[in-house]
This record gives structure tokens, C-alpha cells and sequence, in this order.
């Protein structure tokens, strides 16, 4: 949810700048004219957002991962320990 929070913030700031190079209107109108895209920009967000979430794809995955979760750590176990022989054997450049 931070993460969401923070893309929203930082497209409205974005918005807000594209507004003001845009625009030598009234600082009312800026600010209409702002709170309009910073609303589009709202609105395209939770639809991007709820499609991700609601997808099938997501929903698998999800699953997997519940369904998979000590398998997962072991394997990523596994290839940190690979890793580490691969690099030991890596003469430095």
C-alpha cells in the first residue's frame, strides 16, 4: 500500500508541474486545473491497481506462493549457496 501511496504522490506531483509549464492562467485556474488531472490520475490508478489485484495471473500467484512458501525459501537457500561456489570459483578480473 506505501509503495501505491507513493506512485499516486509522485504522479500528481508530475501532474502539478505539467500543469504549471503549461499554463500562465491564474493561480485558481492552475489549481482547478490540477485537481482535474490529479483526479483522472486518481481514478487511472485504482483501475490499473484493481485489475492487477483481481487478475487471474495475481490470483495464481498468490496461491502459489501460500501453497509454496518453505519450498520457495529453500530453493532461494539453494541458489544463494550456488552463488556463493560460483563466485569463489570466479578468479578476480
Amino acid at each position: 500500500m506505501k509503495a501505491s501511496l507513493l506512485f499516486l504522490l509522485a504522479c500528481a506531483a508530475v501532474l502539478a508541474l505539467g500543469a504549471r509549464a503549461d499554463s500562465a492562467e491564474e493561480p485558481k485556474a492552475l489549481v482547478q486545473k490540477v485537481q482535474e488531472l490529479a483526479q483522472k490520475a486518481t481514478a487511472m490508478a485504482k483501475d490499473a491497481f484493481s485489475r492487477v489485484r483481481e487478475s487471474e495471473a495475481a490470483q495464481q500467484a498468490r496461491r502459489w506462493l501460500s501453497d509454496n512458501a518453505e519450498l520457495a525459501k529453500q530453493r532461494l537457500v539453494w541458489l544463494k549457496e550456488q552463488l556463493a561456489e560460483l563466485l569463489k570459483k570466479t578468479p578476480p578480473a
